[in-house]
């Protein structure tokens, strides 16, 4: 039995495998012998790491669950990229880049995820002006349904390479990529409290008017009382004076902010959700400068926010809002959140430069991302509610221009996934057409695209 981050999903799969080695003839060699014999079986195949996803999109069932590890990071300070296996976390990239003075320049905002994983499902990060990370990806290796080999990039393979990016492991398994990286800076933020109107001019003036913004992030107020009317703006930008040698990279917490036991205080608890943002807004800005490397602002655990409550599970969604309809966003989730009987209990704001690639591209222009947290009771009731407060999201966000994430909960609606991704049929037919046998399978295709 296997189970996500969700704890929601689990799923009896016919075997599991740990494998690692980067692109080593073992790996590829025994990889290539199960997807043969899985292929005569009539057994799905997916590939993946940490298991974060939320709704089964990395386990499949009655199938080969397999789990890659990573290695040691090769890196080329000369091309500033940097070779990694699949299944190699960021906090090892972290560990290997710093040293050099180096960062990656995309990645996701906790370190304990895969860098393969982080391609499949194209998550963004909180660098600026940057689109996704396969943005910032220069090439990669597949191993196809047939065992076939196969470098992608946005030159070669490009096709595939557009449909891998996002495309959740339904193409392949990943083996290695080569990534960008850019050199480490420290960092100083400005931090500026506003009305939740003023949010989204501010920001995008903030990330996209001013060349020295490096890294930048919002959040809202979660108290009923000022729900969503209340807003934090975090901007970094470059020392003016760099040290010739940067402090080594450390992780600070959640942000450098609340500590778990205020976060999860929240829950049921007006008065902590107001003493979480009084933290925010004015007791950490004043207790510290906040200056920071780069790296050390990306070198967050996810287990910074990790739940112990085995009644409750913790429920992300993201949507991603065109800037110039974000009050009209706001005035939505005023409008369905605060009536659900999950708790709302953190709401983050990046930017995600426009992605031309990706065949399921969430952002095909710039957009606002906005990442929610909810705390959902691990019951029948507590599911069905939250998939109602999903619909009715998406059907908001969706009409305002804007699409959803698809690592989470699969509560969207098919009809609501093809308004969302034009490019839905397109996706569908590609999958068919170079895994005709639809070896390569997960909840999400059997959900959404089957």
């Amino acid at each position: 039995m296997l189970n996500d981050a969700s704890r929601l999903n689990p799923t009896p799969v016919l075997r599991h495998l740990t494998l690692g080695g980067r692109g080593s003839t073992v790996l590829l060699e025994t990889l290539r012998v199960e997807l043969k014999a899985a292929a005569a079986e009539g057994r799905p195949v997916c590939a993946s790491a940490a298991r974060h996803s939320m709704g089964g999109q990395s386990i499949p069932r009655d199938g080969l669950a397999v789990t890659l590890t990573g290695d040691q990071p090769e890196v080329d300070s000369a091309t500033l990229t940097c070779r990694v296996s699949a299944g190699t976390r960021w906090s090892q990239v972290i560990r290997r880049l710093d040293p050099l003075g180096l960062s990656p320049a995309v990645m996701q905002s906790n370190h304990d995820f895969a860098v393969g994983s982080t391609f499949c499902v194209n998550a963004h990060g909180w660098p600026a002006p940057h689109g996704p990370f396969g943005s910032t990806v220069r090439s990669l290796r597949l191993l196809l349904v047939d065992g076939t080999l196969v470098t992608c990039s946005p030159a070669e393979n490009a096709e595939l390479f557009g449909l891998a990016m996002g495309g959740y492991g339904l193409f392949g398994i990943l083996i290695d990529l080569d990534i960008a990286v850019t050199p480490n800076l420290v960092l100083v933020p400005v931090v500026q409290r506003m009305e939740a109107g003023r949010f989204a001019q501010a920001f995008m003036e903030a990330v996209e008017g001013d060349p020295q913004t490096r890294m930048a992030y919002g959040r809202m107020s979660v108290a009923r009382k000022s729900f969503f009317r209340d807003a934090l703006l975090t901007v970094y930008r470059p020392l003016d004076k760099q040290p010739a040698t940067l402090p080594a990279a450390v992780s600070g917490g959640f942000l450098n902010t609340v500590s778990r036991d205020i976060y999860r205080a929240q829950i049921g608890n007006e008065t902590a959700k107001h003493a979480r943002w009084l933290a925010e807004t004015r007791l950490n800005p004043a207790l510290g400068s906040g200056i920071a490397t780069r790296n050390s602002l990306m070198n967050e655990p996810v287990s910074n926010l990790a739940n112990t409550d085995m009644r409750r599970t913790d429920i992300l969604h993201e949507y991603f809002v065109p800037p110039e309809r974000f009050d009209d966003f706001l005035e939505a989730c005023r409008a369905i959140i605060p009536k659900a009987r999950a708790e709302f209990l953190n709401l983050t704001l990046r930017y995600v430069g426009a992605d031309p690639v990706a065949v399921m591209a969430y952002a095909p222009s710039p957009r606002i991302a906005a990442v929610m947290s909810f705390s959902q009771e691990a019951s029948p009731v507590g599911e069905v509610d939250m998939m109602q407060v999903t619909e009715q999201l998406i059907d908001r966000v969706v009409g305002l221009g804007g699409t959803f994430y698809l690592p989470y909960r699969l509560h969207a609606r098919r009809d609501q996934i093809a308004a969302g991704y034009p490019r839905l049929a397109e996706f569908i037919a590609a999958k068919r057409r170079y895994d005709p046998g639809l070896l390569f399978r997960n909840a999400m295709w059997s959900t959404y695209f089957a």
